[in-house]
This record gives structure tokens, C-alpha cells and sequence, in this order.
């Protein structure tokens, strides 16, 4: 039997004790762990996917229903040549009685996809948007020439807010074609972003449209003049 130390100091079966104590660790560190892993995941989901499963619905405040949209025009131009300027213009009308909650169109083809395994991204593109010189915080930057203040999260979606009855949208992106070959450009408009509001159309009109055209590999008749910043048109 061990014997018991010096007044005043721990026998060796209590020092043992307390060290067979100390060396199951501090018991807040899993709890701690266990505590962060929910907060973690949802900070994960946040980035990753815009949400986790303690926040709210996403679609929650959007107001279901269907809305009456009438497309009024719809302008792109079929025959075009690399490097050359040109407007896809999409006009939106809110033909029904009640405010739409969130006009949208969504655009496809300013890329086409390639079949080749050796691109990382098979998306290549064949119209860009062009960008416009401007300066935030003194800082030079350039903004996309497409529907201002109705960027989104989704891909190739452009969303510019409520539509009162009555009112009109234009929607209109600036490009350059950067690639010959034939094309195809859609469009189709949408009430909303969250799939609960519903644009109907009205009358005659639809709400998705497309246009089939040419991009010719023709030099445009455009040149930069001799200060090596005017773009000019016609050749010497």
C-alpha cells in the first residue's frame, strides 16, 4: 500500500487520481466542436448554395400568382461580323392589374458549348457584353453595357424589380461577336426569380423568342485613326 506523503502534500494514489482526472482534457472542447459544426455548415451552404436549412425560404416573399406580359419587341440583328457592336433589345410590358414582383428575362447563346475533354470549361463564347470606362471610388473599372441594376444570382438571368400596372421595361445588353459561325439567341421572360409568381402571356405575343443568325468572319470596315484611340469607320 502506497504511503501517504508529507503533511500537506498528496498522497501518490490521490496525484494519481488527479492526473488520470486532468488527462480526459477539458470538457468544453467537443461541445465547443459540436456547437460550431451546425454554424459552420450553415456558413458553408451560405456561400455554396445561398442558404441552410435554419433561414428562411428563399421564395417566401415572393407573391404567387400569375401575371399578364405582353413582349412588345424583340430586336437583334441576324447578319453580323466579328468585332462589330450590336444590341439585343428586348421590350416588356406589364398587361395585367397587378404589380409583377420581379420582371426578368433570362438570355442563352451569348456562348456556345464545345465537345472537346481537353477544356476545363467547355463554355466558349461567341458574344461578349461589352464593358463601359467608368470610376468607382477613384478607382478606373468597367461596367457590363446590359440591364443596369438588374444583375442577379442566377446564371444569364437579368431581374429589374417590380412592374406596375401598365408600365413598361426595356431589357438591352451591348455585345461584340468574338466567334464566326452560325448562331442562336434566346430569351424568355419571367415574373419573378422563385418560381411562385408566374408571367402569363398577353394576347398574341410570347414570352420566349429566339434569333437564328450569322456571325461572318468578314474584316469589319472600322479602324483605330492615327491618335491610337478613335475607332473610325471605312479604311484609308
Amino acid at each position: 500500500m502506497a504511503s501517504a506523503g508529507a503533511k500537506g502534500e498528496p498522497s501518490a494514489v490521490t496525484a494519481l487520481a488527479e492526473l488520470r482526472l486532468a488527462h480526459r482534457g477539458p470538457w468544453y472542447v467537443r461541445r465547443a466542436l459540436e456547437a460550431r459544426r451546425p454554424a459552420f455548415a450553415c456558413a458553408v451552404a451560405a456561400l455554396t448554395l445561398g442558404g441552410c436549412s435554419s433561414t428562411k425560404k428563399q421564395d417566401e416573399n415572393e407573391h404567387a400568382g400569375n401575371y399578364p406580359v405582353e413582349v412588345l419587341s424583340a430586336k437583334f440583328p441576324l447578319k453580323q461580323k466579328l468585332a462589330q457592336r450590336s444590341r439585343l433589345v428586348v421590350r416588356v410590358r406589364n398587361a395585367g392589374g397587378t404589380t409583377v414582383p420581379n420582371i426578368a428575362v433570362t438570355v442563352d447563346g451569348f456562348s456556345k458549348r464545345r465537345n472537346d475533354p481537353d477544356l476545363a470549361d467547355p463554355e466558349r463564347p461567341q458574344f461578349v457584353i461589352n464593358g463601359k470606362p467608368q470610376t468607382i471610388g477613384g478607382v478606373p473599372e468597367s461596367k457590363d453595357q446590359a440591364p443596369v441594376g438588374c444583375e442577379s444570382v442566377y446564371l444569364n438571368t437579368w431581374a429589374c424589380g417590380k412592374l406596375k400596372p401598365g408600365a413598361e421595361k426595356t431589357f438591352e445588353w451591348n455585345v461584340t461577336a468574338v466567334e464566326a459561325g452560325k448562331y442562336k439567341v434566346s430569351y424568355r421572360v419571367a415574373a419573378g426569380l422563385d418560381g411562385k409568381a408566374k408571367a402569363v402571356a398577353s394576347g398574341d405575343s410570347r414570352l420566349t423568342g429566339s434569333f437564328a443568325g450569322t456571325v461572318s468572319n468578314a474584316q469589319p470596315e472600322t479602324r483605330v485613326s492615327d491618335d491610337g484611340k478613335t475607332v473610325v469607320r471605312g479604311t484609308r
